[in-house]
């Protein structure tokens, strides 16, 4: 089994969360990993329309799933919505390697919480063997979404934003993928290899996660620094 890399603990609702450097955070009670905007065939449709950008994100989005599996006993996977970035990935090569990825994974449980590209892109095939639903979907303390929103019976996990925190000092700075905690929500970065991001500045109370290639780190007071 691969080294585990620095992740974060966090309670939320009763619960322990871990905040994970591979940018999806980990139930450990329920055994279940929470992904947001994986945007699988986002650079094979920007390709399509003659723009030059990576090869190989749909590999690489898979590989990131498995050395997570790999270090973590997972029985779930929730998806926080924008699986498929696009309709023509139906019947794509892209589909064909999530088909033989899913065969790989026979025992395992997979959700996906419908998000704005879902609507679009349709919903996976059944080959998938994944539960579709509606948002907010319901697991214990917890609505999970892909739009951020506010309830006051539940705390909620979701997407969309991709959002990322722009360290500086002595001249540099950086820009990275944040997971953004709050009292009653929890926003987490986008999980695709080709999806970019959204700068946010924490409000009073809220708490900033970066991820590294290796680590998750709270940025100290994060919400007194002034907007990116």
């Amino acid at each position: 089994m691969p080294d585990r890399l620095p992740s974060a603990i966090v309670a939320l609702a009763g619960e322990e969360i871990e905040l994970l450097p591979q940018r999806a955070a980990y139930w450990p009670s329920k055994r279940m990993l929470i992904v947001a905007d994986i945007h699988f065939g986002k650079a094979a449709a920007f390709r399509a329309q003659g723009v030059p950008v990576p090869h190989g994100t749909t590999v690489q989005n898979l590989s990131a799933l498995d050395d997570i599996s790999a270090q973590r006993e997972i029985a779930h996977i929730l998806f926080l919505g924008d699986f498929l970035h696009a309709k023509a990935v139906q019947g794509s090569a892209t589909m064909q390697a999530l088909i033989a990825w899913r065969t790989s994974q026979p025992g395992l449980r997979m959700t996906l919480v419908r998000g704005n590209h879902d609507s679009h892109a349709g919903d996976p095939p059944d080959a998938l063997g994944m539960e579709v639903v509606d948002e907010p979907h319901r697991i214990g303390p917890f609505l999970f979404c892909h739009h951020p929103a506010v309830h006051d019976n539940a705390y909620v996990f979701a997407g969309h934003v991709h959002p990322v925190y722009h360290l500086a000092g002595r001249g540099d700075a950086l820009r990275l993928p944040c997971f953004l905690i709050g009292s009653g929500h929890a926003l987490l970065p986008s999980f695709g290899a080709f999806t970019g991001g959204f700068a946010v500045r924490p409000s009073a109370g809220e708490r900033i996660f970066v991820t590294a290639d290796d680590a998750v780190l709270e940025v100290p007071s994060a919400s007194r620094r002034p907007a990116p």
